[in-house]
């Protein structure tokens, strides 16, 4: 039989507990009647519990000789195993209705696979998995924690983020160093954020470029040292104090302020 070993070049990590592979395909339990996306299923560890669980899968998986594994291993999967990378796609290509995403995410690239994901929010409903427990603790973070951050500001408006559990690093296959952790995220009822959200996501990473600093500080690389309202008590507090409410009207704020000085 042909083993698959981890590369550490794709920053692969095999998940060699059965238990805990059943318990993250079990995350999607309420979406049987949706499509799954598995990104980078490997060897099929967690696949296998997808099949089992009943859902309509499809795999997207990047390494050519896992793909060959997949395709021996897996016929079921005939025609639904996808040799890309998951960054690149265009998941509209794949679906043309509501879906979810479900993984053992590299860690290196977890953040960018949520940002892929927060993209494609007007079709993708859940999106669960396991990454680095660093990573779980700051998408799930609430306003006011030291863990409160780009991730939880950009995705918390428009996604319910839920830390289900941890999990040690003896369960894979080489050990990563970190500890890891499974989430899920669940499409919540937003529409509109009732602010511009190119702005929203500028205010965010600029208040956070600085985050030791108060806003009165780390926003003046947008608002311009001489703005006029940093008397203002939300410039009182660093970025973290945020809620994601005070983020959008800071927005609105930012918004007047640039408009104000076009003209």
């Amino acid at each position: 039989m042909t083993i698959i070993r981890p590369k550490k070049s794709l920053g692969q990590h095999f998940l060699r507990d059965l238990g805990i592979a059943r318990r993250i395909a079990e995350t999607l339990a309420a979406y049987r009647g949706l499509p799954v996306l598995e990104v980078g299923p490997g060897m099929g560890v967690l696949t296998r519990f997808l099949l089992d669980e009943g859902h309509n899968l499809s795999v997207v998986e990047i390494d050519k000789l896992a793909v060959a594994y997949l395709e021996s291993h897996f016929p079921e999967l005939s025609g639904r195993i996808i040799q890309n990378d998951f960054l690149q796609m265009n998941l509209n290509d794949v679906y043309d209705t509501k879906f979810c995403v479900i993984g053992n995410y590299p860690y290196y690239i977890s953040s960018q696979i949520f940002f892929k994901v927060l993209e494609n929010r007007e079709t993708v409903v859940c999106c669960a998995g396991m990454i680095q427990k660093e990573v779980a603790e700051r998408l799930a973070a609430k306003p006011g924690s030291r863990n409160f951050g780009i991730l939880s500001a950009l995705i918390q408006p428009w996604f319910d983020v839920e830390y289900l559990f941890t999990v040690g690093s003896e369960v894979f296959d080489p050990p990563p160093k970190v500890q890891s952790a499974v989430v899920r995220l669940t499409r919540n009822a937003t529409v509109d954020l009732g602010c511009d959200e190119d702005l929203y996501r500028r205010v965010v990473k600029t208040a956070f470029n600085q985050r030791r600093k108060t806003l009165r500080n780390s926003m003046k690389p947008l608002l311009g040292k001489d703005f006029g309202q940093f008397n203002l008590p939300v410039f009182n507090l660093r970025p973290e104090q945020l809620s994601i409410q005070q983020f959008k009207e800071l927005t609105l704020l930012t918004h007047k302020h640039l408009k104000e000085t076009e003209l």
